[in-house]
């Protein structure tokens, strides 16, 4: 039983049903066994993207026609969702399908999404959004780094961290000034393909504080060149309008995860009290330990509630 005991909302249709309990038995039979060992190796194996492409948990919003599982957001949420439940709180995977391929699809040109999206769903590729610089954090208005014209194409350069997906990315949406002089409207979201990608360079896979196998790294642009279909679309000055409207779906993945986060959290501490005793007696039976547990399961009922909503 969910330790936030609500009703289904009424989104919650049977197929959705079922992806919740494909996604569940998956994740608990093949990647929640791996945790420790990624922990241990601070980044999950490649492999898994895989077996989540097989398994058509990527992409689960996309069209069939360019490779996905044709579904909604609702699709994703309920993925996402599960993700958490399972502890797997360091996983990309939100990201790749819930971001990255949504700007494929709504900005790219047609065959721009028949080129990456069909890969992006079968965890052939692994997707990344290189937004933060140092120094710049969510300012993408006084990002620095360009893609100046060159010929037919572009010569991209800049440096970017806490990029999630960083070490195993090999298609990175970058942002950068097309026309530096021209502020938000000088900004364009650019493509790079790295396994083919001189100048194209990884730092380091960076820390994060209760996410060890999260993989969170620097990135660096030196003098590469893309072709003309590295520029998303076909305009350029473009991308800060793409961001800005794509911004709200990525606040609500976050919320999604952290959700999934405090319902886990909840259950393992019911579960704990349960069993842990202390002066005789189970520690559940304190009263004191009744009213916090209260109070906890009221603010994740309320959360839950409006979340649901807003899916």
């Amino acid at each position: 039983m969910d330790a936030v005991n609500l009703p289904r909302p009424a989104w919650m249709t049977e197929d959705l049903i079922l992806l919740e309990e494909q996604a569940r038995r998956l994740f608990a039979a093949e990647f929640a066994p791996q945790i420790e060992a990624w922990t241990e190796q601070g980044i999950m194996d490649r492999s898994a993207w895989n077996k989540l492409g097989e398994a058509g948990l990527l992409c689960a919003g996309i069209p069939e026609e360019y490779g996905g599982a044709g579904g909604t957001f609702a699709h994703e949420a309920v993925i996402n969702r599960e993700f958490a439940l399972a502890g797997l709180d360091s996983i990309g995977a939100p990201l790749h399908s819930g971001i990255v391929a949504p700007y494929i699809l709504k900005y790219g040109t047609e065959e721009q999404r028949k080129r990456w999206l069909p890969k992006l769903a079968s965890g052939e590729m692994v997707g990344a959004i290189a937004m933060t610089e140092p120094g710049t954090g969510s300012d993408l208005q006084g990002v620095k780094t360009t893609a100046r014209k060159s010929g037919n194409g572009y010569v991209l350069n800049g440096s970017k961290t806490f990029i999630t997906n960083g070490q195993h990315a090999n298609l990175i949406v970058v942002v950068a000034k097309t026309d530096p002089a021209a502020g938000a409207k000088g900004v364009s979201l650019m493509v790079v393909e790295t396994d083919d990608a001189p100048g194209f360079r990884r730092g380091r896979k960076l820390k994060k504080l209760g996410m060890d196998w999260a993989d969170t790294s620097e990135l660096f642009f030196e003098d590469v060149k893309l072709p003309a279909e590295g520029l998303l679309g076909t305009e350029e000055g473009q991308g800060f309008i793409q961001l800005m409207t794509e911004l709200p779906q990525e606040r609500l993945i976050v919320a999604t995860a952290a959700l999934g986060m405090i319902e886990r959290a909840l259950r393992l501490t019911i579960d704990y009290v349960k069993e842990r005793k202390a002066f005789g007696k189970a520690i559940l039976d304190f009263q004191n330990t009744q009213f916090v547990l209260a109070e906890c399961k009221t603010e994740a009922t309320i959360a839950k509630v409006f979340h649901d909503h807003c899916v």
